[in-house]
């Protein structure tokens, strides 16, 4: 995101300058206004701003804030809230604990920000490294009704049941991940190390190679003649898809990609919209505006293609469509589905028909998950055994040819 230099004047009056990241100006100057802070002036800055804290190590080169560290953030703010303890002595205390010196760091720069007077929401929100969006608006409505222990609970069920969902489809991805690997460093170690050994003896033959082996000895050649132009290749494509895959664009077309892959992408799909019922049912339940709860959403996915679809129907309710009418367009929705969000609708019970949503899709990932290794173990075995084929064609069937010669 982009960062931006500011001068506001906080709720004493006082004029306060600095350098900070987000989406817009214009979210900036909301952040502000929501912890009571006037905008004097935003501009767009090419200085980025490095928080450093203890020994002087920047924000951005610690280790990345991962779901286990939210969870038990959660958990423990959930304690301390529900205790009674005072919000900038229980973060105090977190920050002494914190296992993740990023999260250390950006916790120490909250409780900074609460002792100038601003909101525990605004303050989160500085850190979008570290804190999600959902979180931080999630604070805010708890810090507005004064459920902030029930909020901190919440997101800590949200964090768990995320993160049990992510390590099954890993889980179930292991196995033909660890096969197609294996598969093409023997394809790479057969074509640099087997295949020359036996090409003296095909040339001593004297006799017409099969197609087979000639494909395969003219494979061989060139990867071991030009192996290393090869594995420059390899880098740079590599990195240059890592590239791409940080532009919006480039995200965009693969998170597309994903969802259209046989046999797994049926799975991730189904996932993500896991995902989105969960977070949907969890802010909207809290009280967030509905078109806010989906603007939230499509950004807690974590799938840019199924997000742009959320920001469709969210554009859908705007204009006065039901959102079922405006789910109904996406098409990413079973009409089992869609009949439960039209008796949420109707009865007014969106949130608990979005769990039994969730609920619904949990149960087929489930069954799938359970079903995929059984479903690749047949494509696997299929693949082994052309490899073998070729092989046995390529390479065996000239000594056959010259044993049957010899005789």
């Amino acid at each position: 995101m982009p960062f931006f230099r500011y001068k506001v004047r906080d709720a004493d009056g006082k004029l306060q300058e600095g350098v900070a990241e987000a989406v817009t100006a214009e979210a900036l100057a909301g952040q502000f206004q929501t912890n009571n802070a006037i905008p004097i002036s935003i501009s767009p800055s090419a200085e980025k701003k490095r928080r450093t804290i203890g020994k002087g190590i920047s924000l951005r080169r610690n280790p990345k804030v991962g779901l286990d560290d939210l969870i038990l953030f959660c958990r423990q703010m959930y304690t301390l809230a529900a205790a009674g303890v005072p919000l900038t002595r229980a973060l105090r205390g977190l920050v002494e604990t914190a296992r993740n010196p990023t999260l250390g760091q950006a916790l120490d720069q909250v409780v900074d920000d609460l002792e100038s007077g601003m909101e525990l929401s605004g303050a989160f929100s500085q850190h979008t490294k570290v804190f999600p969006p959902l979180l931080c608006r999630l604070v805010q409505v708890g810090e507005y009704t004064g459920k902030l222990d029930d909020v901190f609970l919440q997101l800590a069920a949200y964090f768990e049941q995320e993160k049990e969902t992510i390590n099954r489809v890993k889980s179930a991805l292991r196995y033909p991940t660890f096969v197609i690997t294996a598969i093409i460093f023997a394809i790479i170690f057969i074509s640099i190390f087997v295949i020359p050994a036996f090409e003296k003896v095909f040339q001593g033959m004297g006799a017409e190679l099969p197609l087979a082996t000639r494909i395969l000895l003219g494979l061989s050649g060139f990867m071991v003649k030009y192996w290393p132009l090869l594995l420059v290749l390899s880098v740079v494509l590599f990195m240059l898809v890592k590239q791409v895959l940080k532009t919006r664009q480039g995200r965009y077309l693969w998170d597309r990609f994903k969802l259209k892959i046989p046999l797994v992408g049926d799975i991730i799909l189904r996932s993500t919209l896991v995902r989105f019922s969960r977070s949907f049912n969890m802010s909207f339940g809290a009280g967030v505006p509905l078109t806010q709860a989906l603007g939230f959403t499509a950004r807690a996915v974590d799938n840019s293609y199924v997000g742009g679809k959320i920001e469709d129907i969210r554009n859908g309710v705007e204009r006065g469509d039901t959102l079922t009418r405006s789910a109904t367009q996406t098409g990413m929705f079973t009409p089992l589905v869609l009949q439960m969000l039209a008796v949420g609708e109707e009865t007014g019970a969106i949130d608990r028909m979005l769990e039994d949503v969730a609920d619904f899709y949990e149960r087929e990932v489930d069954y799938d998950l359970k079903n995929l290794s059984s479903a690749i173990e047949p494509i696997m075995i299929v693949i082994i055994g052309g490899m073998v084929l070729v092989l046995a064609l390529g390479v065996f069937l000239p000594m056959w040819n010259l044993a049957n010669i010899s005789k």
